[in-house]
Order: C-alpha cells, then sequence, then structure tokens
C-alpha cells in the first residue's frame, strides 16, 4: 500500500529586484545615492524660530537658500553624533540651534559676539 503524501507547503520566495515590504529591503537595483536621496527628502527643514528671525531682521542677516542647505547639514551631521543643541558656526554668524526639532532658536552676528558666552549647549559645528 501507498502512504498518503500530505502537501507541505513552501515559503514564497520573492522574484530578484522586487521589495521586500516586510522587512522594508529595497529592490535589488536601488543605488545608495537613489537612497540617500529618498531618505533627505523625506527629513524636515530646517525652522527659524520667531526669536531667530527677529535677531537676523535686527542684525539685516538674510539667509539665502544655499545657507539654509548649509545648516541643514551641519544640522543632520550634528544629529548623527547625538548633538542635541548645537552652536553652529557659519562665517561670522553664530546659530543655537535645536537639532531634533531641526529649528534655529537665536542668532548672533560677528558684532555681538565680543565677550558672548553660550550656554546649554552640548555641541559646536563649523559651517564652510
Amino acid at each position: 500500500m501507498v502512504g498518503k503524501i500530505n502537501y507541505i507547503p513552501q515559503p514564497r520566495v520573492e522574484p530578484a529586484g522586487t521589495p521586500n515590504a516586510r522587512n522594508n529591503i529595497p529592490a535589488a537595483g536601488s543605488s545608495f545615492a537613489e537612497l540617500l536621496r529618498e531618505k533627505t527628502a523625506r527629513q524636515q527643514p530646517v525652522k527659524l524660530s520667531a526669536h531667530a528671525q527677529k535677531r537676523l531682521q535686527q542684525r539685516n542677516i538674510v539667509l539665502g537658500a544655499a545657507e539654509m542647505a548649509k545648516i541643514s547639514r551641519a544640522m543632520q551631521r550634528a544629529e548623527t553624533k547625538g548633538a542635541k543643541d548645537s552652536l553652529l558656526m557659519y562665517g561670522d554668524l553664530a546659530l543655537i540651534a535645536n537639532i531634533k526639532n531641526k529649528t534655529v532658536v537665536t542668532a548672533v552676528d560677528g558684532h555681538s559676539l565680543k565677550d558672548y558666552v553660550f550656554t546649554n549647549i552640548d555641541s559646536a559645528v563649523i559651517i564652510k
């Protein structure tokens, strides 16, 4: 007598090149540059607090898109190091930023920096 053959289900194998949605594994064809662009595009932009905006206006400082992009990259570098509140030095401009909230909380220009003491910061980033 021939024994009964039981069907044993096999695990589903995803075709090569398709993302595994359960594990968030990217498609095999995705390059590092594409993944990096996607991740950075989802990150929130740098904000200026009302206090920082007021200080910049008082000192006639205008931050354009290029400057804000540099500030954003500096904040990302500080975040990767675990910083929470940073002093960002950009030329003769000093910015205090809350890294978690991506917010510049105050700004001090070169003329006001003499004898200035920065408190409640855990890091400093020099922006070039």
